[in-house]
């Protein structure tokens, strides 16, 4: 058995307007952890982000990943675990951070076990925790992934993308998945769920191709962002503030707060303009410039204390 091993999983945004549930797109900024095999106890330490506020013992969520996939095996916890966890991924951002977490537990526990677990299974596991899979999906094969559950598991679709630029705001504003979830209706219009499933592939193709102008026509949506941007001050003004300073195409990262831009040129600019929108509503805010990554979630054996 390895005693040591290093996983890196990226950031992902989910949704991309229309595809509720069922589009991910992977960023490239990740999180990493070291696995170690040592010691008769859990200890786990924080760099970057979340350092003094993510939890440090059995509650943190790349060991709650780890045991996971675990008591799927129905096999026995190691007497001693080191995690080394530095994270890249702003938490509570829309960013995947925690679907991130939970893979870097998974994908660890399951190279120890000798990699018995195919990728679909892995996310499987992750989506049982999370309660959907484009997060994960996004985060273990890279690139614009597209997927659905149905009685044989979860189906997979990777598509490689061209170089895509994207800004992201981030608000200072907490805002739970679980209460971003409760906002939506229990009953919609059947226009516009037609309205979302004409643009879904739509999104698909002009991300493929890099058509942004294609996209900024496609990404809209009547399922999800109407009901969740009121929660977030600032962000409608955000998000016309984004195309006002020429984004061809704005949505909301996952479940927000975060907002997502794909921009084809001065991406600061776009930054700078959904950063004073927010700071307009009173809320502090951060942004990224980010691009799109094809490659999805690594794992690199190690000698310990490499």
């Amino acid at each position: 058995m390895s005693a040591a091993v290093r996983v890196r999983v990226p950031a992902t945004s989910a949704n991309l307007g229309p595809g509720f549930d069922c589009l991910g797109l992977a960023l490239d900024l990740w999180n990493e952890a070291e696995f170690r095999l040592e010691g008769e106890r859990l200890e786990i330490s924080i760099e970057g982000e979340g350092a003094g506020r993510l939890p440090t013992d059995r509650t943190n969520t790349i060991a709650y990943g780890f045991r996971h996939f675990l008591r799927a095996r129905k096999l026995p916890e190691p007497p001693g675990l080191k995690i080394i966890s530095r994270n890249q991924i702003p938490t509570s951002s829309g960013l995947g951070s925690s679907a991130s977490a939970l893979l870097l537990g998974c994908l660890a526990a399951n190279f120890f076990c000798g990699s018995p677990a195919s990728l679909p299974d892995l996310l499987g596991l992750t989506a049982d925790i999370e309660g959907h899979a484009d997060n994960a999906a996004a985060g273990l094969y890279g690139g614009l992934v597209v997927t659905f559950h149905d009685e044989r598991g979860w189906l997979v679709r990777q598509h490689p993308l061209p170089d895509i630029t994207v800004a992201l705001a981030i608000p200072a504003v907490y805002l739970p998945t679980h209460v971003a979830r409760q906002a939506l209706p229990l009953r919609i219009p059947r226009e516009d769920a037609i309205f979302n499933l004409a643009r879904t592939p739509v999104v698909v193709e002009a991300l493929q191709t890099g058509d942004l102008a294609l996209l900024g026509r496609a990404v809209e949506d009547r399922l999800h962002q109407p009901y969740r941007l009121k929660l977030i001050p600032g962000a409608q003004e955000a998000f016309a503030a984004a195309k006002s300073a020429g984004a061809p195409a704005v949505a909301l990262s996952g479940a927000g707060p975060g907002l997502i831009a794909f921009v084809e040129q001065d991406g600061q600019a776009v930054a700078d303009a959904m950063a004073r929108a927010f700071e307009q509503a009173g809320s502090s805010v951060r942004t990224l410039l980010l691009k799109s990554t094809n490659q999805g979630a690594q794992v690199v054996e190690t000698t310990p204390g490499a």
